[in-house]
């Protein structure tokens, strides 16, 4: 419940809206690394200076227009620049569906192809990252046409896909992160069960780095973490082929400590003002990661919007099992 809690408000476009104008107000500066570029290259040099590279996630929902993408694509060929410019640790995620990929496959894949090209020119790295089991397929679908002319690309498996095996196989010889699954899917695609989910995701680890190319390790669990650093110990894995990633502001203090420790970690940076549905969709993944910004996030605004909207949702429940 608190899971389909969480993905339904990320989808509620009222609270996305609101939560555009009135960002930093209501605490978005606890999750976002700023809300333009020349914030985010800031929030990256901090995070640099502690031994931390970064992913860059230019935010964006509800992209159906053709100029809407353009404007994403645009902005992250800008982003680009900046990091080259800046000479940051970092490189760039991507979502598909910000770039086209429900308007048109082809449109989209132009777009993708031009970022792709302009990172390539700078050696830095593109990461596609995957988003519902709708979209899965075309978004491995890109990967594979970008991946016949470019090696700076890789993308992201989740393990809560019965697929997800299958995949993390054919996909080995590329950068891959591993993530558990931040979406609501059916149960004929995707186990259900928490317990299935953290059994499938250590599976798919172990196995990416022991036969993959680099791994980025995607969680705040520091029980999966600390089953990790064994592995690798027990098995010889050099630090170079694998990397802890965590989104920002999320656990700081273990960001630092595993940065400091030697390993290599990469913080998950997003930013723009269309932050709200992708917070909401790191609570559905894993509802503790509300204790870890708790205080820093829900001022009394934020809670009231959010009451507001989760009482609503319930209703909708509620009459439709009626």
């Amino acid at each position: 419940m608190l899971k389909d809690l969480f993905i339904g408000l990320s989808q509620n476009q009222f609270l996305n809206s609101a939560a555009k104008k009135y960002g930093l107000k209501l605490g978005a500066q606890s999750v976002v690394a700023g809300t333009n570029i020349e914030e985010t290259i800031r929030s990256i040099k901090e995070l640099n200076a502690h031994g931390i590279s970064c992913t860059v996630d230019n935010l964006g929902e509800f992209v159906y227009k053709k100029e809407e993408a353009t404007e994403a694509k645009e902005q992250i060929l800008e982003v680009i620049e900046a990091i080259h410019k800046n000479q940051a640790d970092a490189h760039i995620s991507l979502k598909p569906t910000q770039l086209g990929l429900d308007i048109d496959y082809n449109f989209c894949l132009e777009n993708l192809t031009e970022i792709v090209d302009r990172a390539s020119k700078y050696d830095m790295f593109i990461n596609i990252d995957m988003e519902d089991y709708s979209h899965l397929q075309p978004s491995f679908d890109i990967l594979d046409e970008l991946s016949k002319k470019y090696d700076n690309v890789g993308t992201v498996i989740q393990a809560y896909f019965y697929r997800a095996e299958e995949d993390i196989q054919k996909y080995k010889n590329y950068r891959l992160r591993i993530v558990k699954g931040a979406y609501k899917e059916p149960e004929e695609y995707a186990y259900q069960d928490k317990k299935d989910i953290d059994t499938n995701f250590i599976k798919l680890i172990e196995w990416h780095l022991l036969n993959g190319k680099f791994t980025s390790i995607a969680t705040h669990d520091h029980r999966i973490i600390n089953h990790v650093k064994d592995f690798v110990k027990a098995n010889n894995i050099p630090n170079d082929k694998f990397e802890f990633q965590m989104l920002y502001g999320f656990r700081k203090d273990m960001q630092l400590q595993l940065a400091k420790e030697g390993y290599n970690f990469c913080t998950y940076v997003p930013f723009g003002k269309d932050w709200y549905g992708y917070f909401m969709r790191r609570l559905a993944e894993r509802p503790q990661n509300l204790n870890l910004v708790a205080k820093q996030v829900f001022t009394k605004k934020t809670n009231t919007m959010i009451g507001l909207a989760a009482g609503a949702f319930l209703l909708g429940r509620v009459s439709k099992k009626k």
